[in-house]
């Protein structure tokens, strides 16, 4: 052999992965490209032709905020997690129609870049719908304004229409990122669930898988997921697709694996959703699911050679208006907090279910040899006076936002608005009777009724309280002020319109000729109208609510404070919480971020998860701005402040414990 040969076979020795017999006898190493298949004979995962499974743990994108990606992937790993899974959230990218944002914390390309640099296989869910107790399941609220009776998650064109053009844009940016091209996505779930949406619509599913193939390839992972009884698979099913199941501490294993045998005969098993805790409703307890269940479980599972998805692993926050609502008997609402009991808590520290399940999952996979990451510092700021400025809505919104006019009440889909608020105002033109019932069928969620700016009450969707008695007359004006309290996740009731979506009554008169006024609370933020009409209309006959000795705070109001962190503080690591005693319900934004719904007198959550990368280090300002919509500590001027403070509660004492443990027992 020359010496040309030499080089060439060592060059090719070097760079190349695969032992491959010639017809000579000889034997040569040719380069093999990654990749994750299904061995349906062995009834198993192959990963670059070697067995495999996944233990892998659920953490949303959107739950955190991207300077924490890294840190709660690296935990992750540390327990011995092989493989991450998120949803993707159609809603949050697309959040007007045509409109796509993938920057920020929604940057989808990067996170899954950062779970390849932890060492984090992924496992991409892009729906199009996928609950998660998100706003409308994650669809883009805007659908139900395409048409009023569009059929979500069907083969209705004008939902496919969208359907297709989302995935257009979405899917090509996975393209690379798939594991045979060299990334992290293994695996890839056609739609969510669907079984549970008992429409078996298979030629829905059909196109979905049909659509999923054309941009990512014919060698791609594509799996379902269902809950294990028989209506739920038939119906979730896709012919060409994996089918796996769902279910938690309550479930017999080897039943549930039993029934993902039936409907997939062979290939590995697959638990996709395996609870470690549960979610969360306003006035609910917090859900606490037994570690030492959990880990049997787990253990049960694992040693049947399954692969498996914790869900969640790291809950992490809804900030903002994004977390959704349930809809069974009574209609229920998701909190801000989306802990969910799990074994990193909300704030990214591991908990002690996370040492415990890690020594489960350490009998089965190899624990990384590094330590765990230890919890992040969390400061106790103390209060923030917030006395400086407020103003109630009821007198300023007519100075701030575009108005619509209609004989009938709008919803928010019709005006285009996805979440906040909506003022509805009219004009009593008849003689109503003494006292008069105010009749609200179509309220979506919570009202608030004023008649001539004095409150008369409040109508709740979730303890459906619909009319309400009240003294008003004839000329007088009627104002109804009403909070979307987040669009239902699961089920039919996905189709849920918000705003006030049906006539309003008073005796048997209808009431016509409505102005509707939005409010969107990211108006609260920096730099918005909020400073330039504060400025604009405070020489005119508008009440903003300045502080003097003659004030009366008249809700829903606005209400701000600003603060300078100490000097001592020199990086954004740390984390805090915060606490708004003696205020009731509202939402709390900090600098520009949107730290979500607060509404502590009836629990579970008492406190507002607060990431140190929303402040401002030393010597900037730090702003932050509390909509109170019933209540505030305010009313007594010396203690109105709110506080960070070191320690979350989210396990308060709530209205339905004692019907729940009712239950129980």
């Amino acid at each position: 052999m020359n010496k040309m040969n030499h080089i060439v076979l060592l060059v090719i020795f070097i760079t190349v992965k695969l032992l491959v017999p010639l017809a000579n006898g000889n034997e040569i190493w040719v380069e093999q490209s990654p990749s994750f298949t299904i061995d349906y004979t062995n009834n198993c995962f192959l990963k670059d032709g070697k067995p495999f499974r996944y233990v892998s743990g659920s953490m949303h994108y959107f739950r955190v905020p991207r300077s924490r990606w890294k840190d709660r992937m690296a935990k992750m790993k540390a327990a011995g997690l092989n493989a991450l899974q998120t949803y993707v959230e159609w809603g949050s990218h697309e959040v007007q129609p045509g409109l796509f944002y993938f920057e920020g914390d929604y940057d989808l390309v990067q996170y899954i870049k950062t779970a390849q640099e932890v060492g984090l296989l992924v496992i991409l869910r892009p729906g199009p719908y996928i609950d998660a107790e998100r706003d409308m399941g994650g669809l883009p609220f805007w659908l139900l304004g395409v048409k009023r009776d569009i059929k979500l998650r069907s083969m209705d064109p004008e939902y496919m229409y969208y359907v297709d053009r989302w995935f257009s844009k979405l899917l090509p940016m996975i393209w690379p990122l798939l594991y045979s091209n060299g990334g992290p996505v293994i695996a890839v779930q056609v739609e969510n669930e669907y079984g549970s949406y008992l429409a078996c619509d298979f030629a829905y599913t059909a196109y979905l898988r049909d659509l999923f193939i054309k941009f990512l390839g014919d060698n791609i992972v594509l799996f379902t997921t269902d809950g294990y009884s028989d209506s739920d698979l038939m119906c979730g099913k896709i012919d060409g697709v994996f089918s796996t199941v769902d279910f938690g501490i309550e479930t017999n294993v080897t039943h549930a694996f039993h029934h993902q045998r039936l409907h997939q005969s062979r290939g590995p098993l697959v638990n996709s959703e395996f609870y470690p805790g549960w979610l969360d409703h306003w006035g609910y307890p917090h859900a606490n699911v037994s570690t030492e269940s959990v880990c049997e479980t787990l253990e049960e599972i694992l040693s049947m050679d399954a692969s498996v998805n914790i869900y969640m692993f790291h809950g992490g926050t809804s900030f903002g208006f994004r977390s959704g609502a349930g809809l069974d008997r009574i209609f229920k609402v998701t909190p801000t907090s989306y802990d969910y009991d799990a074994p990193l808590s909300e704030a990214g520290d591991p908990t002690e279910k996370y040492f415990s399940m890690r020594k489960v999952i350490g009998k089965f996979l190899p624990l990384p040899s590094e330590p765990v990451p230890g919890p992040s510092v969390k400061l106790a700021l103390g209060t923030v006076d917030m006395k400086t400025t407020w103003f109630p809505l009821l007198d300023f919104l007519p100075y701030m936002v575009q108005s619509f006019k209609s004989k009938y009440p709008l919803s928010f889909e019709d005006i285009g608005q996805r979440d906040g608020f909506l003022m509805y105002t009219t004009k009593v033109d008849f003689l109503p009777t003494d006292p008069a019932i105010l009749n609200i069928p179509g309220l979506r969620d919570r009202g608030y009724i004023f008649v001539e700016k004095e409150l008369q009450g409040i109508l709740d969707r979730g303890e459906k309280i619909f009319t309400l008695p009240i003294k008003i007359s004839q000329s007088q004006n009627l104002a109804i002020f009403v909070e979307n309290q987040g669009r239902v996740c699961f089920g039919d009731g996905i189709h849920d319109r918000k705003g006030i979506i049906d006539n309003v009554t008073i005796g048997s008169v209808l009431l016509t000729n409505w102005t509707i006024l939005p409010w969107n609370p990211d108006f609260m933020h920096e730099n918005t109208l909020f400073e330039k009409l504060l400025l604009k209309h405070s020489n005119k006959n508008v009440n903003l609510g300045l502080w003097n000795n003659n004030d009366k705070v008249i809700y829903p109001s606005v209400f701000r404070g600003s603060f300078v962190l100490p000097e001592d503080i020199t990086n954004l690591s740390f984390d805090t919480f915060l606490r708004l005693d003696g205020w009731h319900k509202g939402v709390v934004s900090l600098n520009n971020y949107s730290l979500g719904r607060y509404w502590p007198v009836v629990g579970p959550q008492e406190t507002l998860y607060v990431p140190g990368s929303f402040f401002r280090l030393y010597p900037s300002i730090n702003t932050i701005t509390v909509m109170e919509q019933e209540r505030s500590p305010c009313e007594v001027k010396p203690t109105c402040s709110v506080e960070f403070v070191a320690k979350p509660v989210i396990n308060s004492l709530t209205p339905n414990s004692i019907e729940m443990n009712e239950l129980d027992s």
